[in-house]
């Protein structure tokens, strides 16, 4: 059987970033993105639902989401699924949480919240506006519009 482990995720960081480093020397962070989806409701009002996605970076990439990256900052991380699990002390049960390992990030927006300490950082992709209308039916290109987990044809 076929297996495929790739997310693609967006949205601000909820907290300055920690870092802090395996006794081999090697980086790591864990991180957490407020990724927030406005929908309309039965009644015509926009709802915005928040979903909080734990996220670990390791090696080059969390010392430099921990130098450049501040609460509120937006990233995009590219990275897999991984299943941590662990016996609670309390409880003596077993835990289990859905986590992503980051594998690629790219820092979005201006660079002036960040909380790295260089003059020079690098340069920043800006986010992209709404897809535009394709030639064969594509998503509308107005700012109203709202993907429903009905309009996926999966």
């Amino acid at each position: 059987m076929a297996s495929f482990n790739k997310v693609m995720v967006m949205g601000n960081v909820t907290r300055d970033i920690e870092i802090r480093y395996t006794p081999k020397g090697t980086a790591v962070s864990d991180i957490s993105l407020a990724v927030n989806r406005v929908r309309i409701g039965d009644s015509g009002e926009k709802i915005e639902d928040v979903t909080y996605v734990d996220i670990t970076l390791w090696g080059r990439t969390a010392e430099i989401a921990h130098q450049y990256c501040a609460k509120g900052r937006p990233l995009f991380v590219e990275g897999r699924l991984q299943t941590d699990s662990w016996e609670d002390k309390t409880s003596g049960q077993k835990r289990t949480k859905l986590k992503v390992v980051a594998e690629n990030i790219q820092l979005l927006g201006s660079s002036g919240g960040g909380g790295g300490q260089s003059s020079n950082p690098p340069a920043q992709p800006q986010q992209q506006s709404a897809p535009a209308q394709s030639q064969n039916g594509g998503s509308p290109a107005n700012s109203d519009y709202t993907e429903d987990a009905d309009d996926i044809p999966f």
